[in-house]
């Protein structure tokens, strides 16, 4: 899965587009390295989420699904 979509899906970021932003600013690393909208997701990656106020994010992925609900969503991720 994009990494764009997967960031929507799992809910760390709220929209698509704002994933989108975030990755192509240089805020979002997948397993150290600086990712692309289009880099593919697989469990087991670290995905880093910096904020421009300097709030870092570390996940872990669990799961990829397509669809998730709210409570569901949570358990795509988990927090290190």
């Amino acid at each position: 899965m994009r990494l764009d979509k997967y960031l929507k899906v799992s809910r760390l970021i709220k929209r698509r587009e704002a994933a989108k932003e975030f990755i192509e600013k240089g805020f979002v690393k997948v397993d150290g390295k600086i990712a692309k909208p289009s880099t593919e997701v697989k469990v087991n990656n670290i995905i880093t989420i910096s904020t421009p106020l300097g709030k870092t994010i570390n996940a872990k992925v669990k799961e990829i699904r397509m669809i998730s609900t709210v409570k569901d969503a949570s358990e795509m991720y988990e927090v290190i």
